[in-house]
């Protein structure tokens, strides 16, 4: 059976399909997904043993340049991708009116949510079936059980398995770091700077190595401030996303913002402390084993307010005991 899966982005959303493909291969002997998905994120979906081919699509570079788009051929050549190999199915994992207009170009039936279920309703009428997938949940969840019903199997009842190999994927390192992913597009999903600072001079104290990421120049001029002075801390070199995953599967654990790359640690099974405040993480937050989930209590915790932080209360003291516990919890996977 050949599929077609089309989730195009963001990058949480990326990685919380993944166990619905686990599920449905060890519920369908042989099946294949060829995978539609945002060209940033294409080397996720490959790492995957049912993925077959991705699919790379460039929506939102295609939205600020559009007429270039038509006029080179690439929104062709894409359609042309499409219709070349022939599926049994479509599955819009995305419940996006601009996930469902892609269906469009495929000669086989497509499946998603209903219009109660669909984050856009109006994507619905582009289904020729739909399904009531309760939205009261983990996302994650939501696409395990979009997919039960869409390959008509039983929906297990154990815990998602990313069925991706952490072991393959990991950098060889000389000594156990821990990975700061200090990085995060909200302004107010930002853990304080100084606080940063504070846990990592409490883990270098205990001769801890750290290594501090970076996307942009802001968040390298971040890292470079968290890691002065520090004899165990450094900054990485720009990577790209396979090379970042990389840098998370190699890591004793992670400390993490409310950010992709948190839920990519997840994915790889890497222990993680994720750190919450303007979002919850009920629905969203990063989803496994070892994955403690810290709160922020301030005035605004919890509302999604986009630009007013609610950290104060979450403290560096705090964040190092859950770390140590964490650590200390799995000797056997560190």
């Amino acid at each position: 059976m050949r599929v077609l899966l089309i989730k195009t982005s963001s990058l949480g959303d990326v990685v919380h399909t993944l166990p619905a493909l686990t599920d449905a291969a060890r519920a369908i002997p042989g099946i294949q997904f060829d995978w539609v998905v945002e060209e940033g994120f294409a080397e996720i979906p490959a790492w995957h043993p049912a993925v077959a081919q991705v699919i790379p699509v460039a929506i939102r570079r295609w939205r600020k340049h559009l007429w270039h788009t038509l006029t080179s051929g690439e929104w062709a050549r894409f359609k042309a991708r499409l219709r070349e190999t022939r599926y049994d199915l479509v599955i819009d994992a995305q419940g996006l009116l601009k996930s469902a207009f892609l269906t469009r170009y495929v000669t086989a039936p497509v499946v998603g949510l209903d219009r109660e279920s669909a984050r856009e309703p109006v994507a619905a009428r582009f289904y020729d079936r739909r399904y009531a997938v309760p939205r009261e949940q983990h996302a994650l969840e939501r696409v395990r059980q979009l997919f039960a019903q869409a390959l008509d199997y039983p929906l297990p009842c154990a815990i998602g398995d990313y069925g991706l190999n952490r072991a393959q994927l990991a950098a060889p390192s000389a000594q156990p770091y821990l990975l700061f992913l200090h990085g995060t597009t909200w302004p107010s999903k930002h853990w304080p700077e100084a606080y940063w600072r504070e846990l990592a001079e409490r883990m270098n104290e205990l001769g801890w190595a750290i290594r501090l990421p970076w996307g942009n120049e802001t968040e390298r001029a971040r890292a470079e401030r968290i890691a002065t002075g520090l004899p165990h801390a450094a900054v990485l070199p720009k990577l790209n996303l396979a090379g970042v995953a990389k840098v998370i599967a190699g890591a004793s654990a992670c400390v993490a913002v409310d950010t992709g790359l948190g839920h990519l640690a997840a994915a790889l099974d890497v222990p993680t402390i994720s750190l919450y405040g303007p979002t919850l993480p009920g629905r969203v937050g990063a989803y496994g084993r070892s994955q403690v989930h810290l709160c922020a209590s301030g005035p605004h915790a919890g509302l999604g307010d986009r630009q007013q932080s609610c950290f104060d209360d979450l403290l560096p003291e705090r964040v190092a005991t859950e770390l140590h516990a964490l650590l200390l919890a799995e000797p056997e996977r560190i």
